[in-house]
């Protein structure tokens, strides 16, 4: 019987070359955590730093709550990711809720402390699906907000980018002409929401070239434990959650190991079709959890800073 095409590509992958064999871990990564609330979630962050330090990440960055709600713990965060693990750190920072004088005085703060990279965000209401109004005195979005920040001091500049286009945006082209916008202000880079399939990062990356886009654009990996908080994240940001998914963690509400595996899994094997696109730089949502950010960077052939140079002068001898 004639094979069908579904058949003939099962039968090649039995025969394929292993996904992750012989990756050489050239690779660029960074980490983001959100800010703790309780002298255990403090703990736990910082397990999560000093793990994933070793892998020498481009920097980390720390979220900044809705309405500046995390204002002090953000500030209190990163510097001491920057005093005490010498890490490169970022600190979030969005319009919501803020004049154009507070902005600044937040700035002016992060520069003091050693801060020189901010990710720079209009941020979203306080409550899911309010419409973003700017304050009277405040930036209107992060366009205005990049290009106010470099006015204070020479910031490295990070903004968010969509590949699955914002909610708030009317059509695609208008999300990318407002990354234009963001990154014509003076950004050096976006970091892209979350999403599940490698082919909407590239078409994603062939619209913004054919924009005029030539800025790095990284994208932004989400390795999924609880679909459910997914979804909820999904539905502020514009991303979409395959039905796939929702099967591959059916079943496992009480499994957290056995889910732990799945989404090492999928966001590995994400993170491979990119790697195999020309992909190199990978930015991970921690949540604050590195088992699972580590095993992937793992496969991907990213290895300890010692561990990796001890290799390479093995190789040169």
């Amino acid at each position: 019987m004639t094979p069908t095409l579904d058949q003939l590509h099962e039968h090649r992958t039995a025969v394929e070359t292993p996904l992750f064999s012989g990756l050489p871990g050239d690779i660029d990564v960074s980490f983001e955590f959100f800010p703790p609330k309780t002298e255990k979630m403090e703990a736990q962050l910082w397990d999560a730093v000093q793990q994933l330090k070793v892998l020498g990440p481009q920097f980390v960055s720390v979220t900044y709550g809705a309405g500046g709600s995390t204002r002090e713990r953000t500030h209190a965060t990163v510097s001491r990711i920057i005093k005490e693990a010498h890490l490169p750190a970022a600190a979030h920072l969005t319009c919501v809720g803020a004049s154009k004088a507070e902005i600044r005085e937040v700035a002016e703060q992060y520069w003091e402390a050693g801060v020189r990279h901010i990710v720079a965000l209009r941020g979203d209401a306080g409550e899911p699906g309010a419409p973003f109004t700017p304050h009277p005195e405040g930036y209107a979005g992060a366009a205005e907000l990049v290009k106010g920040l470099k006015e204070i001091a020479d910031f490295d500049i990070s903004v968010a980018a969509y590949p699955e286009t914002h909610p708030d945006a009317d059509c695609p082209q208008s999300c990318i002409d407002h990354l234009k916008r963001k990154l014509d202000a003076g950004a050096s880079r976006a970091i892209t929401q979350f999403f599940f399939s490698a082919e909407t990062f590239f078409r994603y990356r062939d619209a913004l070239a054919a924009s005029g886009i030539d800025k790095l654009v990284i994208p932004g990996i989400l390795p999924v434990t609880n679909v459910a908080q997914a979804r909820k994240f999904a539905g502020a940001c514009g991303a979409i959650i395959p039905d796939w998914m929702d099967g591959l963690f059916e079943g496992l509400d009480e499994k957290p190991a056995a889910r732990q595996l799945v989404a090492a899994t999928v966001a590995a094997e994400l993170c491979r079709r990119l790697y195999a696109g020309g992909v190199r730089n990978f930015h991970f949502y921690t949540l604050n959890r590195p088992d699972l950010a580590y095993a992937i960077c793992h496969m991907l052939g990213k290895r300890p800073v010692a561990e990796a140079a001890a290799v390479k002068q093995g190789e040169a001898a």
